[in-house]
């Protein structure tokens, strides 16, 4: 599953996409006034003990069967999920329950944007799960995520985002570039700067009222989802002005954001949305829970003419942890919950139902997209092309501070050159002030 907080595009995905047949990960809860409500099955009493899950957005879980699969085999357990569809309403709420030492749930979910923040200034508040579960079960680079200095695994791996390009093979078609999967992988492999030459092949024939890409912003960050340094270096300090990664992927976009062939759409806004129902731009960056997302938004219409090819360089884009709180009065029993949700049985049969990626490699062999998935997709041997992403990501420094830094350089520094016509230092000049407000300096 993919979300984000602080109102980010990751966000606003979880809160719009349907499960996989119509989209991939929507928002399913209506919200209360706090953002939140309560799922699941089993109302405890009888004798069971009753645990609590605390989730944000869709984990899948619920509707893929799994709650009522494990109350079946442990009648004594019953279990309640409490959703809150928003991410910025859930993390501080769970930060104040840990901080406090009370309230929170029996498991708690923890997004990839604030993983580094529950590492670094609440691991004395989670269970240590590194002996109670077989770590090579995850990708190496997952476990590292939501592990401590001396050790301490904090939580368990649920989904994750490798990154492909999902493209329009008509209108590569109609521009006079090449349609073949394989071959197109090949013309970009290794350099998102080869994929920015691609579009400006296609802006020279692109059938009218068409762009190569939606958005520099897109790009951005999936240039940058396969750097391992990002905004902080291994040893948790702010680098991002500085770092090799932040600078290419900004390039690469200014490059975009400068030339003709972006859409300027902000993705997640209603724009963007309808851009796939008229085919108003030709390809976008694609972690694997979009596949879903295109599918609902493209319609009927775009059905066969999307194919998905693999990215220039392996990256990720999104993911989430799933993590036993020392507050829980029934520790025990939210460990064993814990790890069988996690399992990767259990993660390969969440794929089935939306498509969220599994963390742990040994349920790749496993997992079977919808038929009418792949027939959207052009046949697209999905799994095969997300799982080789998957195994080569690397393992990528993140900080307390990733998602507000990410969001000022793509919302305000990219957008400024993007939509607004300024320069590429005026918007970089843009996002450092915003940056520098957020870091307090």
């Amino acid at each position: 599953m993919r979300t984000s907080t602080r109102g980010s595009r990751r966000l606003m995905a979880l809160a719009a996409i349907a499960a996989l047949t119509t989209g991939l990960l929507a928002g399913c809860a209506e919200d209360s006034d706090d953002g939140s409500s309560n799922e699941g099955g089993g109302n405890g009493g009888g004798g069971k003990t009753t645990l609590t899950i605390g989730t944000f957005g869709v984990f899948g879980y619920k509707q893929a069967g799994l709650y009522d699969e494990y109350m079946k085999s442990h009648p004594d357990i019953s279990i309640k999920e409490n959703v809150t569809t928003r991410t910025d309403v859930y993390w501080p709420k769970t930060l104040t329950r840990l901080q406090a030492g009370s309230g929170t749930d029996d498991i708690q979910a923890i997004e990839v944007g604030n993983i580094t923040e529950a590492v670094q200034t609440q691991a004395d508040k989670f269970v240590d799960l590194s002996k109670e579960v077989d770590k090579s079960q995850w990708l190496d680079w997952k476990n590292t995520q939501a592990t401590t200095k001396d050790g301490k695994l904090i939580g368990l791996g649920t989904d994750i985002g490798p990154m492909a390009i999902c493209y329009r093979k008509d209108l590569f078609e109609k521009a006079g570039l090449e349609t073949d999967r394989t071959k197109l992988a090949e013309q970009w492999k290794g350099d998102w700067g080869k994929y920015v030459d691609l579009g400006k092949k296609y802006m020279k024939k692109a059938p009218s009222g068409t762009k190569f890409v939606d958005s520099a912003s897109s790009v951005y960050n999936a240039a940058l989802g396969g750097e391992v340094e990002r905004y902080y270096d291994k040893d948790g300090n702010v680098v991002w002005d500085k770092s090799a990664g932040v600078k290419k992927a900004w390039n690469v976009a200014m490059d975009v954001a400068t030339s003709d062939m972006s859409a300027k759409l902000k993705q997640f806004d209603k724009p963007w949305d309808q851009g796939y129902a008229n085919g108003t731009f030709a390809t976008v960056a694609c972690p694997a829970w979009m596949i879903g997302y295109i599918q609902e938004k493209s319609g009927e219409a775009g059905k066969g003419k999307w194919d998905v090819a693999a990215a220039p360089t392996a990256a990720n884009w999104g993911g989430s942890f799933i993590g036993v709180p020392t507050a829980s009065k029934h520790q025990k029993e939210a460990v064993e919950l814990a790890k069988w949700l996690t399992a990767p049985e259990q993660q390969a049969k969440v794929f089935a139902k939306q498509a969220s990626f599994p963390s742990t490699p040994s349920a790749y062999g496993s997992l079977k997209p919808a038929a009418a998935t792949q027939e959207y997709f052009s046949g697209a041997p999905i799994t095969q092309i997300f799982s080789d992403s998957a195994k080569t990501i690397p393992t990528q420094y993140l900080g307390t501070k990733d998602q507000p830094i990410g969001t000022a350089i793509t919302d305000i520094g990219i957008l400024q050159v993007e939509q607004k016509g300024k320069s590429p230092d005026e918007g970089w000049d843009a996002a450092t002030a915003e940056i520098k407000d957020v870091l307090g300096q």
